[in-house]
């Protein structure tokens, strides 16, 4: 699987590396907040990235959630319970999002 960051981050981490530094920090902090394991915090995430209809995102938080331990249908089941939420049409984008990321392992 590639873990390295996306290209468009890796230029943002160039660009505004303070900016990007405080961002990152904030993630960590946010994540030191409570007791979810690192699988829960990037099935959440994935759900939000659904949910605003980011590629990028999804893609991320795919590959993190994998990284983590998620299992596909986990990922998977994390995006269709979102279905009377944000509807069958971006669920199913987001799906494929996910199943890029997916069917791209190494």
């Amino acid at each position: 699987m590639n873990n390295a960051p996306s290209e468009t981050y890796q230029h943002l981490k160039e660009r505004h590396a303070k900016y990007m530094s405080a961002v990152e920090s904030l993630g960590q902090a946010a994540k030191s907040e409570g007791p979810l394991d690192e699988k829960s915090a990037q099935l959440i995430q994935l759900a939000a990235a659904a949910a605003i209809r980011s590629e990028g995102a999804v893609h991320s938080h795919t590959r993190r959630a994998l990284e983590a331990g998620a299992e596909v249908e986990e990922i998977h089941q994390a995006i269709i319970l979102l279905t009377s939420t944000i509807g069958f049409p971006t669920v199913v984008a987001a799906l494929t999002w996910a199943d890029d990321v997916i069917d791209n392992r190494d």
